[in-house]
C-alpha cells in the first residue's frame, strides 16, 4: 500500500480542541456550508467553512467543542481562506457528524 503513513508523517499532523463561537450561512459557498469561528485558545481564532448543514443549525453549533487541524496552508473558498480543517465523520449522503472530545476539554488542547 503507498498510502500508509509514516508515525513521523502523522506527528506533523497539528490537532486541536476549539470552541465554536459563531457560525454563519455560507451564502456564496457553491454548496450549503457555514462559517464558523473557532477559538483554539493560544492558538488563536481561526475561520473555517464548513458542510454540516444537514445536521447542525448555526444557534446549535455555539460553545460545541471540535477538533480541527491547524496547520493546512489556508485554502481559499468562494470569498473567504479557510484557515483550518474541522474534522466530522461522513456517511454515504454527506451527512457529516462532529468528531468532538467526550468531555470538556481546554481550548487549543493537542489531539495525540
Amino acid at each position: 500500500m503507498n498510502d500508509l503513513l509514516t508515525w513521523d508523517d502523522f506527528t506533523k499532523i497539528k490537532m486541536h480542541v476549539g470552541t465554536i463561537k459563531e457560525a454563519i450561512v455560507f451564502e456564496k459557498a457553491k454548496k450549503p456550508a457555514y462559517i464558523l469561528l473557532v477559538d483554539f485558545g493560544d492558538l488563536g481564532i481561526r475561520k473555517s467553512s464548513a458542510q454540516i448543514t444537514k445536521r447542525y443549525t448555526p444557534e446549535m453549533l455555539i460553545d460545541k467543542q471540535v477538533i480541527g487541524v491547524l496547520n493546512f496552508p489556508p485554502k481559499q473558498i468562494a470569498n473567504m481562506k479557510s484557515e483550518c480543517l474541522i474534522l466530522g465523520a461522513t456517511n454515504n449522503d454527506g451527512d457529516v457528524i462532529l468528531l468532538q472530545p467526550e468531555q470538556l476539554a481546554k481550548n487549543g488542547t493537542p489531539i495525540a
